[in-house]
């Protein structure tokens, strides 16, 4: 018998094994789907290119056909494997902005009242102050290299008027500048890593890999256990106190609706006595996202590197030998938080700068030398769905973006395009353009562009909002009309932060544990 049994092993299921199992009385259950994190690639920071198709280690979803893509389904990687998408993302250490979590109006979920849990996962390679914390289990430190090419994308924002910005989790978020990541010693720093590590040595935390939840036993509207798949056998285990849900915005609804609890046409049309109506599943959020390639006139990208056996090998051993190089550099290297218009309050659009360029994020790099800039909304209007589509538990759930819903989400993907195109064709990153690979000159009109959004964009991995306080859980993240259930992810943020999420989905684990545990008392 556990006291705790949680579902999800990722970004938010670490950090809450490892919080509940601090205390000894409390006995922890954590069940993943996927396997343990031994695969190297998981740890080298630039291998999260390698991981995207990896069957094994990511859920590897696809979307329904999205109408405002020109039907095009989706590619959604998520991490399947201890750590869960923080073992395979790109390593972008963003907080949003505190607009977003005032803005969900939820008492308790303030920025002020997030800042300390912020503070307190971090260990900040910088060391402490007003915004930042050490000691924590989440390594956060800067890109061990800097590159010409990023100095001149960042001087060049500079000369558009966005200001210099060496902390975009500081002050303020608005500005250009180089990212942080969660690594360290050029190694990442996944939840895996920081926060389950140190607690798999706890004798009353009991780990179950390749174990996938298929339902939550109900007593009435009492959650009390769950049933879950391992090697081929069906296992069930009961919780004396809570079932915590920490699959994530895609799995945690699918697992609820599988269970009884969601939208009660849905369950019906699949045959599942409905335990509680909620609207689990309805609302999800992610950043669309759209890229532009360029052709650089210097063979100083990691294109010309991957072209060489010779500078191939030099980067292999600077990463051996000093944890530098290009292996070291995160999904993002320079950045710039920008507001398309400007009577705008606040940065309502992300521009991504990385020194290389690829047709598809993990596949092969383009043959000549060149780099992207890339473009993603911060506060998103359009929102989607995930909808159980069958129920056989091993089916993916049916998701639905419904990217590019609203004027304003359309205005400013088009604007931010148009900036990005403003600053690199300003010097000095002018200097190293060769020529404009894609979209290229051609397209001009706000049409055109809209149009290239449509062809081309899609998820940048932030996908929330599925089970969200005030409408599947309450403040306290239990789940509405029902006992012993909670769900603490990323799935339960109102919205969608102003930037890459996981150190958010991070903090509200946090939080999320000391809710789970000042309900014990």
């Amino acid at each position: 018998m556990f006291d705790y049994v949680i579902v999800g092993a990722g970004s938010a299921g670490c950090v809450v094994a490892n919080r509940l199992t601090e205390d000894p009385r409390c006995k922890v259950l954590l069940l993943e789907a996927g396997p343990r994190d031994t695969d190297r690639w998981i740890h080298v920071p630039l291998g999260y290119g390698k991981l995207f198709s990896r069957t094994d280690i990511n859920w590897a979803y696809e979307s329904e056909p999205e109408p405002s893509l020109n039907g095009r389904r989706v590619f959604t990687p998520r991490g399947k494997v201890l750590g869960g998408s923080s073992s395979i993302n790109g390593l972008v250490y963003i907080r949003g902005q505190p607009e977003d979590f005032d803005g969900w109006g939820i008492p308790g979920w303030r920025f002020a009242d997030l800042l300390p849990y912020f503070k307190r996962a971090e260990n900040q390679g910088r060391g402490a102050n007003a915004w930042h914390g050490v000691g924590g289990p989440l390594e956060v430190g800067d890109l061990p290299d800097r590159h010409e090419l990023c100095d001149a994308f960042v001087a060049a924002a500079v000369a558009n008027g966005i200001p210099r910005n060496d902390d975009f989790n500081g002050e303020k978020q608005e500005g250009a500048g180089y990212y942080q990541a969660t690594a360290c010693k050029g190694r990442r720093c996944s939840t895996a890593t920081g926060y389950l590590r140190p607690a798999g040595k706890r004798p009353n935390l009991r780990v179950e890999v390749n174990a996938h939840a298929t339902r939550i036993a109900f007593s009435g509207k009492r959650a009390t256990g769950v049933e879950y798949r391992q090697d081929g056998r069906l296992c069930s285990v009961t919780a004396s106190r809570e079932i915590i849900l920490a699959g994530g915005a895609f799995n945690s609804p699918q697992l609820l609706q599988l269970s009884g609890i969601g939208p009660s046409a849905l369950l019906a049309q699949h045959g599942i006595p409905v335990v509680h109506e909620l609207p689990a599943g309805e609302a999800l959020q992610d950043h669309f996202y759209v890229r532009t390639f360029w052709k650089c006139n210097k063979p100083i990208t990691l294109n010309d590197d991957m072209r060489s056996l010779f500078r191939m090998g030099r980067i292999g051993l600077q990463y051996l030998m000093n944890k530098r190089g290009p292996l070291t550099v995160s999904a993002g290297y320079a950045a710039a938080f920008v507001r398309t218009k400007p009577e705008l309050k606040r940065p309502d659009a992300q521009i991504y700068f990385i020194n290389f360029s690829t047709a598809k994020r993990g596949g092969v790099l383009h043959t000549h030398s060149g780099f992207t800039s890339s473009v993603s909304q911060l506060q998103v209007e359009s929102r989607g769905s995930v909808r159980i589509a069958s129920r056989d538990p091993f089916a993916p759930p049916a998701i639905r973006y419904n990217y590019l819903a609203t004027e304003n989400d359309r205005r400013v993907m088009v604007d931010g395009l148009k900036l990005v195109r403003r600053i690199v064709n300003t010097p000095p990153m002018r200097d190293y353009v060769a020529a404009e690979f894609a979209p290229g000159a051609s397209v001009q009109s706000d049409d055109e562009w809209l149009a290239f959004c449509r062809e081309t964009g899609d998820t940048v991995f932030h996908p929330t909002s599925t089970c969200s306080i005030g409408r599947v859980v309450g403040a306290d993240l239990k789940v509405l009309g029902t006992e012993g259930l909670r769900v603490i992810d990323a799935s339960v943020m109102p919205a969608v932060p102003s930037g890459n999420i996981n150190a958010a989905v991070i903090a509200v684990a946090e939080k999320g544990a000391d809710l789970v545990k000042e309900g014990a008392r």
